[in-house]
């Protein structure tokens, strides 16, 4: 009896083994697999990850939130570039060809693969980088997936609009009102 407790225990504690954010697809890997791969290739090793966090340092909600993954990520520095397209000098061309405009309409993470993640898996990779990949992995999970999404969706139409820029927005790069 207290054989098949603990291998009915044992599968569901399996089931809940963390999962990684495959980087093609948004899908999961069992961790065994893909995470050891995204471990080595430095998710959570002291080698710089390549990780690079496409950001608007204008917007008041994004900048807190980066400021918040920065101070997390303090003890590894290098781990993940956080990029401010709001600067001048950003060029899409050295982000795989992530113009201005397509970072503003949502968010884009690239990995260490060099694969560019857009939206709710941009977030997962990100939060991964970061040592938050348990939020990722939920945030991926399938049930929570399309309310992720649709409440994503619905922030990245309006965040503009409810951090007070709608107007300076409305065409070509944003640029700070000066009193």
């Amino acid at each position: 009896m207290l054989s098949s407790v603990r291998l009915c225990m044992s599968r569901r504690v399996a089931a809940l083994v963390p999962r990684c954010v495959t980087s093609r697809s948004g899908g999961f890997v069992a961790a065994a697999t893909g995470c050891k791969q995204q471990q080595r290739r430095g998710f959570s090793s002291a080698e710089p990850a390549g990780v690079r966090v496409l950001y608007d340092g204008l917007c008041p909600i994004c900048v807190t939130e980066i400021r918040f993954l920065q101070y997390l990520q303090k003890k590894q520095p290098g781990k993940v570039d956080f990029i401010d397209i709001s600067l001048p000098g950003y060029d899409g061309a050295k982000y795989r060809d992530v113009s201005y405009e397509m970072a503003m309409e949502e968010m884009h993470v690239i990995d260490e693969k060099d694969e560019v993640h857009r939206g709710v898996p941009a977030f997962a990779v990100m939060y991964g980088a970061v040592g938050l990949g348990w939020l990722g992995r939920f945030m991926m999970w399938a049930p929570v997936r399309p309310l992720m999404d649709k409440s994503y969706a619905i922030f990245a139409k309006n965040r503009l609009k409810w951090t007070g820029r709608g107007e300076e927005c409305a065409t070509g790069r944003c640029e700070r009102k000066t009193p």
